[in-house]
């Protein structure tokens, strides 16, 4: 099984107690459960403590206490809130047992795995520096204008092949949004054979993302392809999307749309774009080829606004006025 921590930055490649550090769960998760699954921990002994929900003394036996079973032991922590800044001071004698655990980790034969799915941790304190002094610090944090080049080399580290077009559209149809495209992956692991993942199975099993559908119903009604747009809504209706959500989702839309194609106008470039609104290449690429005009696009946002102002006042409650809105784009 590929170790795929060595995708990542890693500040003590090698030390085996770890400390995965970045703001998506989901993927520090799945890092999580690969690390533990390496065959030098298979054998040990699991224990899993969630510092949210379990109590910090919890952790600290743990980590200090001899197995039951006279085995090594692979201490998983989840939510490890003593390296935030909203750990509570009245936890400072706990704090400082753990520090002083930190500080002797070498000594200890178990391996201690820590998951801080945060954005940032408190460097200030004693103990998120010893703990970066004591552990591989594997930063986890994923661009998302990079996210496609990651999942290309998840891909190839797990042995898996995409078809031609094939990992391009899983990535469009996940909004390039990471934790999205890893649990689609996961989706068509399971249904792949022979681990290769063809453009059929990605295009059969993968739907589109409510903002694509939205931008697809956009890009339809101003084509004068009504038909097609108010089927697309009529979808997005059925399966449970309230009105007032498709009114948010399209402004964001319409907002975007709106301010690349300015941005566009003063002949600034694609990447340009993207850095400035921090937005997907691909997506810029893409509102950039639409047709929509910056005159119709304010009117747009102008009757968006209306519309979700009286959604909200109770004015409007059916999604007949949503139609009316698309019929009119």
């Amino acid at each position: 099984m590929p170790n795929l921590l060595t995708l990542f930055p890693n500040s003590q490649a090698g030390n085996p107690n770890v400390l995965l550090q970045g703001p998506d769960a989901f993927l520090n998760d799945y890092l999580a459960h690969n690390y533990v699954s390496q065959p030098a921990f298979q054998g040990l002994e699991r224990v899993t403590v969630d510092c949210e929900s379990d109590p910090l003394d919890d952790l600290i036996a743990a980590l200090a206490e001899a197995s039951l079973f006279s085995q090594r032991k692979l201490v998983l922590v989840k939510n490890p809130l003593f390296l935030t800044g909203k750990f509570p001071a009245k936890y400072k004698q706990q704090a400082e047992q753990l520090l002083e655990i930190f500080t002797h980790i070498d000594q200890l034969d178990d391996v201690v795995v820590l998951v801080a799915s945060y954005e940032k941790l408190d460097r200030r304190k004693k103990l998120t520096k010893q703990v970066e002094k004591s552990f591989n610090t594997v930063s986890t944090a994923v661009k998302s204008y990079d996210s496609g080049r990651w999942m290309k080399a998840l891909v190839k580290a797990e042995g898996y092949r995409f078809d031609r077009g094939a990992l391009e559209l899983l990535m469009e149809r996940s909004d390039q949004v990471l934790d999205t495209a890893l649990g689609n992956y996961n989706k068509l692991k399971a249904i792949s054979a022979e681990n290769e993942i063809s453009l059929d199975l990605v295009d059969r099993n993968i739907d589109l993302s409510l903002d694509q559908n939205v931008f697809a119903i956009l890009e339809a009604a101003m084509k004068g392809n009504y038909q097609e747009a108010i089927d697309r809504l009529d979808g997005q209706l059925r399966e449970g999307t309230y009105p007032l959500q498709l009114v948010a989702v399209f402004f964001s839309q319409v907002e975007f749309l709106l301010c690349v194609k300015v941005m566009g106008q003063r002949r600034r470039s694609e990447s340009e774009i993207a850095k400035e609104l921090a937005a997907h290449p691909y997506r810029v690429k893409t509102a950039l080829k639409s047709r929509a005009k910056i005159p119709q696009l304010e009117r747009m946002l102008a009757e968006l606004i209306q519309l979700d102002y009286r959604y909200k006042n109770g004015t409007y409650r059916d999604s007949s006025f949503l139609k009316m809105f698309i019929l009119a784009s």
